[in-house]
């Protein structure tokens, strides 16, 4: 199948990335500039990668998300949280209906590509916290591509039932240079190691069983999972 893959340039993405290279043809690499506080630092790793390995890659600026939308992962937004990415206090990274966003534009940009497939990363580590990346929204979303869509586009999320730690896995077995990934919402010049997403990375990559190469600011405890009390 033809598809376009969503990449921002993190590990989850990039990933799915060599999947689907792995499984189909992908005719481009899609990444979003909204307004993220890292978006500087993962865009890039998307770009690199979508070179690598010889796709067209184009970035859409949704500027208008952080002009308008309320969420600390914005640089509008406060600080970014720190603690397990399951915390509730995650919460205040959600974007609004960005992957509905997201989805639409680049379902769009699928179609006009000729493809007939569209890639997401979404994973069950996000299920807690952020409603747009859940089964439910997901299928909801594909069918109103697949109804939308002359080409009758299908979403494709490979990750959906798995974990952080499951996809950092795959992507060794993949060949994924974990190292030109990014994760950390903060985008400051190395990961934080301390934010939610900086201790989900850690956290999977020590439950693979694989040598995290990300360097970090500081590695403080993990903190425990609340889903796991």
């Amino acid at each position: 199948m033809k598809v376009v893959v969503l990449c921002s340039g993190g590990m989850d993405s990039v990933t799915a990335l060599y999947w689907a290279r792995a499984e189909h043809a992908v005719a481009a690499v899609l990444s979003f500039d909204y307004g993220a506080k890292h978006n500087h630092c993962e865009i890039p790793l998307a770009v690199e990668h979508a070179r690598m390995l010889g796709v067209p890659h184009q970035t859409i600026p949704l500027d208008f998300i952080g002009r308008l939308f309320a969420s600390d992962l914005l640089q509008s937004g406060g600080e970014i949280p720190e603690g397990h990415y399951a915390d509730a206090n995650m919460k205040r990274t959600v974007v609004p209906f960005r992957n509905g966003i997201m989805l639409a534009a680049a379902c769009g940009f699928a179609e006009s590509a000729g493809a007939e497939g569209l890639v997401i990363a979404a994973h069950g580590g996000d299920h807690a916290i952020y409603p747009d990346c859940r089964e439910d929204f997901m299928r909801a979303m594909g069918e109103a591509m697949r109804l939308g869509t002359y080409a009758g586009v299908q979403l494709l999320r490979p990750f959906i039932a798995m974990d952080k730690a499951g996809i950092a896995a795959a992507g060794a077995r993949l060949g994924v240079d974990h190292a030109r990934t990014w994760s950390c919402y903060k985008g400051g010049a190395v990961h934080c190691g301390k934010c939610g997403t900086c201790v989900e990375r850690r956290e999977a990559f020590l439950l693979a069983g694989l040598v995290d190469p990300t360097k970090y600011e500081t590695t403080p405890p993990l903190p425990e999972n609340p889903n796991a009390i």
